[in-house]
């Protein structure tokens, strides 16, 4: 399979035989693409927004193909790499998106705002589907995008793109956290799995480490950044304080219930050094190990 980098917005429309209008920024229909690149691995330093219209719609991402519905948006970043291997008859061009290059936005607002937009690294299973007025609004900025794309570069053309582009993710963004409300019931149970898969690293007598977010999100099957904001969206903390304040509960009770040494407490909690361990305990609980133990007439 042949693999491409893209450093650039003109080298993705030469791929799909597509003029460049604008060096750093393409408003892309894909139906007007008179090539398409079929049997690819891309990957590179542009951004990507990608709404598809037809009713099925597919693309395989590493091993897997996937059906889009109507209306799925599928948003990809700088390094993430997508595989387009399909027969024939999966190939469907019915879709509209916008691509940037991050050169575009230095100096402008969205230069820091686009740190802000986590969906960038969602999976490809965890995509936008927007109801027909959501997708209304997604048109609504690819059209003033592409009119401006189409007009003279000048001083101000970096700063106005820039502008909409952040306006549209910053819709996208409110739209995804509808999705997430939707999706309640469905995330509920992601949160108590998490919280069993919790209580299951931590019975065991050693840990190796104590758990990242990737290692809960790998068991949930999602992506670090769904994972983080969908567990921050159900239970108001991010998930790396949820593990940490469940560690710290478990310290409190084998502070009260046992008399283990401060240092095995640590390591049984998966600390490499027990000052670590002291460290976050107070900064969470106020108070020390010994003077939490202390506190509760244990010595």
């Amino acid at each position: 399979m042949k693999k491409i980098y893209l450093d650039s917005v003109s080298k993705f429309n030469k791929i799909y035989g597509l003029p460049t209008k604008h060096p750093l920024v393409a408003a892309i229909d894909m139906r007007d693409a008179t090539n398409f690149a079929n049997h690819v691995e891309l990957k590179g330093e542009i951004y990507s927004l990608f709404l598809k219209n037809a009713p099925n719609c597919r693309l395989r991402y590493g091993r897997k193909t996937f059906d889009f519905e109507a209306g799925t948006v599928v948003s990809i970043s700088p390094g993430q790499t997508v595989t387009t291997d399909l027969a024939p008859e999966d190939i469907s061009t019915d879709a509209i998106g916008i691509i940037f290059h991050p050169d575009l936005f230095f100096g402008t607002s969205l230069s820091e705002a686009i740190k802000r937009f986590s969906f960038f690294n969602y999976s490809e299973l965890e995509s936008l589907h927007l109801s027909d007025k959501e997708r209304e609004k997604f048109e609504f900025y690819y059209n003033i995008i592409k009119e401006e794309i189409e007009q003279p570069i000048d001083s101000h053309s970096a700063a106005v793109i820039s502008t909409n582009i952040q306006l549209l993710l910053e819709h996208l963004q409110r739209f995804y956290d509808r999705q997430f409300t939707t999706r309640h019931k469905e995330n509920s149970d992601i949160v108590s799995q998490f919280e069993n898969n919790l209580k299951q690293y931590f019975s065991e007598e050693y840990p190796d480490t104590i758990p990242s977010v990737s290692y809960f999100a790998e068991k949930a099957k999602l992506s670090p950044s769904y994972f983080s904001d969908l567990i921050r969206k159900e239970t108001g903390t991010n998930p790396k304080d949820f593990i940490s304040i469940f560690m710290i509960e478990e310290a409190k009770r084998k502070l009260v219930e046992t008399g283990d040494d401060i240092s095995e407490i640590a390591y049984k909690l998966g600390f490499e050094y027990p000052a670590h361990f002291t460290r976050m305990f107070k900064r969470l609980v106020g108070i020390t190990p010994k003077e939490y133990r202390l506190s509760n007439n244990l010595n």
